[in-house]
């Protein structure tokens, strides 16, 4: 396995939730294929300003993101399939219910966890090379990114968040369904309202787990620790990131949070008339096309 950085070692982890997210990340873009096609290169310009690759490492995250790409080609795209056409055979008969949406989004959080846990000795190979410069780069980074959280999500008064959560909801319900009708609208900005909404929480939760990985970045290397006890500690952040949705003081709030949420996702589904859930339909064929086309180019 070939090794960069530690910082890196963040920018990998992320990337995994990037490679399975990609299908919700490429609103504007046509085609799931286009974008697929070409996240080797977009996923390798977002990490580097991250890092900050010396000469160097620009090989090496170029090749181990092919690497990357590679396997999830092989192994995952089919599976992904398998999961678009259930939730398409569901749409079709008017079956979806809460119960199968929270299935859906405890299945991709699992899913997310093992990639991660999968990826955990690359992780710790590329942390054993981490140079200072590039802890700091990321620290630099991570607080860039808390100012923009602030400045989109913590603008204005309470209502002003609201709308703004809304808006953003309303862009992944349109790439699926299609233009809503004014009443649809109405109905769907007071279900999204009715989720829990504190900011605070969100931006305090993402500078907890910022620190944890700093501070895991830090102390690899600054210890020097062995390949398999490196590997260990990644794995442990891992596990205890996940963990701490279902422990942590705020359990109540979260879980709060994620049951509106399948409240409105169940709402929009709900309302859609046969026109709206036909758009779904051939929405969600496209991207299985896409997807068997893919795995098939990895044969």
């Amino acid at each position: 396995m070939q090794k960069f950085n530690t910082q890196h070692s963040f920018s990998r982890r992320a990337s995994l939730y990037i490679v399975l997210a990609l299908a919700l990340l490429v609103t504007a873009c046509s085609s799931l294929r286009l974008a697929y096609n070409n996240g080797d290169t977009l996923l390798y310009w977002w990490l580097d300003g991250y890092i900050d690759f010396d000469g160097e490492q620009k090989g090496e995250a170029k090749h181990d993101i092919d690497e990357l790409f590679r396997w999830h080609r092989k192994t995952q795209l089919q599976d992904y399939v398998q999961v678009l056409q259930k939730a398409q055979a569901q749409l079709q008969q008017g079956k979806i219910s809460r119960a199968d949406l929270l299935a859906s989004y405890h299945d991709a959080r699992n899913r997310t966890q093992a990639l991660l846990l999968k990826a955990a000795p690359d992780i710790a190979d590329m942390a054993l090379t981490l140079h200072p410069e590039q802890l700091a780069q990321m620290e630099k980074k991570f607080a860039k990114n808390n100012a923009d959280f602030r400045k989109k999500n913590m603008k204005g008064d309470r209502e002003q968040q609201n709308k703004f959560r809304y808006k953003k909801s309303m862009d992944q319900f349109e790439l699926w369904f299609g233009n809503f009708s004014a009443e649809q609208e109405a109905a769907i900005r007071r279900a999204s309202d009715a989720r829990p909404l504190d900011n605070e929480i969100w931006l305090d939760e993402r500078m907890r787990r910022q620190r944890s990985i700093l501070e895991l970045a830090q102390r690899i290397a600054r210890e020097q620790p062995s390949r398999e006890q490196a590997i260990a500690w990644v794995q442990s952040l891992i596990r205890e990131s996940f963990a701490r949705m279902d422990n942590s003081e705020r359990k109540p709030f979260m879980d709060a949070y994620t049951n509106s949420t399948i409240d409105l996702v169940y709402t929009v589904v709900q309302l859609a008339t046969p026109a709206q859930k036909a758009h779904a339909h051939k929405r969600i064929q496209g991207w299985i096309d896409d997807f068997n086309t893919l795995a098939a180019q990895a044969k």
